[in-house]
């Protein structure tokens, strides 16, 4: 069987279609060109030549200036001809060519008499050539013309005007505007694409004015578009306008709804789905609103059309992801997609069924989905295996058959990402589903054993590090461990040393048996290997005997660095060997490392410290280091936290200030960075002036003038308060920039001696209670979380009101309280409807906090809370709730 197919292929070979321009060269088609000069035209050679000079136009080919002047003075003469089809092969190359404004004059002429022309395909031609070469100026000579042709009785000849004016409006708004009578005209036409261009263009007219467009929508909504491709883009506006009018949702007044519906009774099958598309999409859209669009949706999945089959099944899939219960009645038209020939529908209609399917429907899903994965892309893979996480997620009675697959698909050939996509899913049931680790723990020891993906093999064993140790009998996992230091690369062998070590710490009965392994590890060809085997082995005790592990040593373990490493790098590079140890808690733990550059508004050169250091430094050391260097700041003590620039002015103002908020232990300081943006004046003893009446727990105690404030250089003034120590306490400050102005001559540059006080209103200044908070990110969080124990843990509920969306309702809470998102989960996936966000800090004190919101929204867009913290201190538990509570 397998002769035929060879020679079919081979055949197909030999017979290749030949390509008419293969191995053409500029040179000799500009060589061909000069036939355009002949006394006697030959139409069809020339319509030869002007192809093959769109060919090369069109590859990337340039012309220099000369060669297309020549060309295009040449094409010229071709409006001779009367042949029609040359004709239009002119009008391309002259677009293409793009001629300069002294050149558009010579073929002005022969463009404007073919707009004249009694043959509509010359004269739609000629607008759209026009249109495209003419600057303004021409533009308004022939605008009379174009708004002629916008009316015309050829569709042709309208739409090409029509299609013009859209291209148009991108460059000469103002004159295209004038065009709205004509236009408003030409959307009444009979002509299906007139109508369509029509609508376009007066939308684009009138789209920067709300109320305009809503009286557009208003007026065609009853029934004056019989165009179907004009029909689909008045549903797109009238959508736009539900949305911008969303307000009136919430009384149950949605305006236009009864125009959607009334399109779902089309008979055009675009504008049917366009408009079961539009009410799917519309803002917390009701499950009645939805049934008609499902059902007509429905109908489609039936189609012998596959792009309409496509088409409703993916719009299906969209919607099982906010009303899985709405869709559940076309599961059974879309069971009968999985064998459809087309793999994408297919793909989606598995993946739609997973997220609408019952708890007793899973079995029999598996069973359909087993026999298709072998079948598909490994992209569409992905999309199967996101799928059924989510559903093992949602029904974890039924882990064992979804875990039971992922692992017999995991044994499959595949690519990195979809093995990492298995991979991940099953980490995932393992860590939210307790009854699934043991089984999910030994179908990843088994996958590592033939792993190819280095990465894969090193994040499964940090994984069996952290929880093989919990189960029930964690020495079945030692054997699989330790092959790999015996089968792998260097990097695969080091990580699983680390992962040993980890189970000698926590099981304190297989410590004698770790230690002969990692004994065996010393012998490694790897330095790395040998490294970390002599670490473990000096930490964990040496003797190898059954004793309890150090509690430090499972910090040291299991502990997450809560320090950026790059800080951790830069301390380490600057400590200088001595009798006292390294101390880690000296190291900042500000999660920016870069080189500090004062925020200056509208300014070319460094600000703040001067110009920046050579070596990077981390933002608070350089702030420390700029504090301590002022005498009346140096016995505040170690510096918590700085603020980023808060701008206390608008920009291109006279004077530019933003302040930096630097928090001690029982002071403030505010540093106040200006700039002089007014080259005449020449500012001197600068200081703020701060109103501290709105902030009663704060005092002034010390403040540093700036002495000079010459133009475009940027300067500080500081003021500092103090503050009840271990009081997080917040305020309003209103400021003044008090200076005394001197007249600078511009021609010398020196300032007069005399000079005139004069002071400047800022925007007000608030202490608020994230400025007691510095982020620091957790890197497992899970385990941090285990880690801290529930001793102090606080847990409340919390009613956030009305809110747009669930996201406007996370992103309001993370800055309220200034901690830092973990495990990216400050992103909320589209529509969600619920949401949980991992939050981590240090308290001022150096207090670690930890916080866990959940979120929900209903179909009224309340949205719900509920706050888990976790601290060192029962206090800080407490503040932070107080925190939400008054926020």
């Amino acid at each position: 069987m397998a002769q035929p197919l060879v020679k079919k292929d081979d055949d197909r070979d030999d017979e290749a279609e030949y390509s008419p321009f293969l191995g053409i060269e500029k040179g000799a088609v500009l060589q061909e060109a000069r036939v355009f000069n002949d006394p006697q035209l030959d139409s069809r050679r020339c319509s030869q030549v002007i192809t093959k000079l769109l060919y090369l136009l069109n590859q990337g080919e340039t012309f220099t200036k000369v060669e297309a002047t020549e060309v295009f003075f040449s094409v010229t003469k071709l409006f001779q001809s009367r042949d029609i089809g040359l004709r239009r092969m002119v009008y391309l190359i002259i677009k293409e060519l793009s001629p300069s404004a002294d050149e558009v004059i010579i073929v002005t002429s022969s463009l404007m008499k073919d707009m004249n022309s009694k043959t509509d395909m010359y004269r739609a031609n000629a607008i759209r050539v026009l249109c495209r070469i003419t600057d303004g100026t021409l533009l308004t000579q022939i605008e009379r013309y174009l708004k002629q042709a916008i009316v015309d009785k050829n569709p042709v000849v309208a739409s090409a005007a029509l299609v013009s004016g859209i291209h148009l409006l991108q460059t000469n708004p103002e004159i295209v505007k004038r065009w709205s009578n004509e236009v408003q005209e030409a959307v009444q036409s009979r002509a299906a694409l007139v109508q369509f261009h029509a609508l376009a263009l007066l939308h684009q007219i009138r789209q920067n004015d709300r109320l305009a467009v809503s009286k557009l929508v208003t007026s065609l909504t009853r029934g004056t578009v019989r165009s179907p491709l004009a029909q689909c883009l008045l549903i797109r506006y009238t959508s736009q306008v539900i949305r911008e009018s969303a307000g009136n949702a919430q009384m149950g007044d949605r305006p236009f709804y009864d125009y959607l519906e009334g399109c779902l009774r089309h008979k055009a099958e675009m504008v049917i789905f366009e408009a079961a598309r539009a009410i799917t999409e519309l803002h917390g859209v009701t499950t009645r609103e939805l049934t008609p669009a499902i059902t007509v949706l429905q109908l489609f999945l039936s189609s012998s059309k596959p792009v309409l089959r496509f088409a409703a099944v993916r719009t299906l899939n969209k919607v099982a992801m906010t009303h899985p219960m709405a869709v559940t009645n076309c599961n059974i038209d879309m069971e009968s997609l999985i064998s459809d020939q087309n793999r994408s529908i297919a793909t989606l209609a598995i993946t739609t069924l997973l997220k609408t399917g019952n708890e007793s429907s899973v079995d029999r899903l598996m069973k359909q989905i087993t026999n298709f994965m072998s079948d598909i892309a490994d992209e569409f893979k992905i999309v199967v295996v996101e799928a059924i996480r989510s559903l093992c997620l949602k029904f974890p009675l039924k882990y064992r058959a979804l875990m039971n697959f992922l692992s017999n698909i995991l044994r499959e050939e595949g690519g990195f990402e979809y093995k990492k996509a298995i991979v991940d899913s099953i980490v995932i049931l393992i860590r939210d589903i307790p009854d699934a680790k043991e089984s999910g723990l030994l179908h990843l020891c088994e996958f590592i054993e033939d792993c190819e993906f280095t990465y894969l093999s090193t994040q499964i064993l940090h994984f069996l590090g952290i929880e093989g140790p919990k189960t029930s009998d964690p020495s079945k996992y030692i054997r699989y461990i330790y092959n790999r230091v015996h089968l792998e690369n260097a990097t695969v062998r080091a990580s699983a040393v680390s992962t040993l070590a980890k189970f000698g710490a926590l099981v304190d009965s297989l410590k004698p048996r770790v230690f002969i392994l990692l004994r065996r590890c010393l012998f490694d060809s790897d330095d790395e290997v040998r490294d970390r085997a002599t670490l473990y082995l000096n930490t964990l005790g040496g003797d190898g005997s059954v004793v309890e592990t150090d509690s430090d040593v499972k910090d040291f373990l299991f502990g997450s660095l809560d320090v950026p490493l790059v800080n951790l790098e830069t301390s380490l590079k600057n400590y200088e060997a001595s009798e006292e140890p390294f101390d880690l808690n000296s190291v900042p733990k500000e999660i920016k490392s870069q080189p500090l550059a004062e925020k200056k508004a509208q300014s070319k050169k460094p600000a703040g410290l001067g110009a920046p250091p050579s070596a990077p430094v981390s933002t608070v050391d350089a702030y420390e280091k700029l504090l301590s260097s002022i005498p009346e700041f140096s016995n505040f003590g170690k510096l918590f936290k700085s603020s980023a620039p808060v701008e206390l002015t608008e920009p291109e103002t006279e004077y530019a200030v933003n302040v930096v908020k630097h928090i001690f232990d029982s002071h403030v300081v505010f540093q106040y960075n200006c700039t002089n943006t007014i080259p005449e004046q020449l500012l001197e003893n600068v200081i703020v002036a701060v109103d501290a009446s709105e902030a009663e727990e704060f005092s002034e105690v010390a403040s540093k003038p700036l002495p000079s404030l010459p133009y475009d250089t940027p300067g500080q003034t500081f003021l500092a308060f103090e503050r009840p120590e271990g009081v997080p306490a917040v305020g309003k400050f209103s400021n003044t920039l008090r200076f005394i102005v001197k007249e600078v001559d511009p021609t010398t540059g020196e300032a007069e001696e005399d000079g005139v006080e004069d002071e400047y209103q800022l925007e007000d200044l608030e202490v608020v209670p994230a400025d007691y908070i510095l982020k620091v990110p957790v890197f497992n969080f899970r385990n941090a979380w285990e880690s801290m124990g529930p001793d102090f843990e606080r847990i409340d509920e919390y009613g956030l009101g009305q809110r747009d969306s669930l996201t406007e309702a996370v992103n309001t809470v993370i800055n309220l309280l200034g901690l830092q998102p973990c495990e990216g989960t400050e992103v909320l996936a589209s529509n969600s409807r619920s949401h949980t966000c991992l939050l981590s800090g240090v308290y001022i004190g150096n207090v670690k906090v930890l916080v866990r919101l959940s979120f929900g929204i209903d179909s009224s867009r309340e949205v719900a809370m509920k706050l888990a913290v976790r601290s060192e201190d029962e206090g800080v538990s407490d503040a932070i709730h107080e925190i939400v509570g008054s926020g």
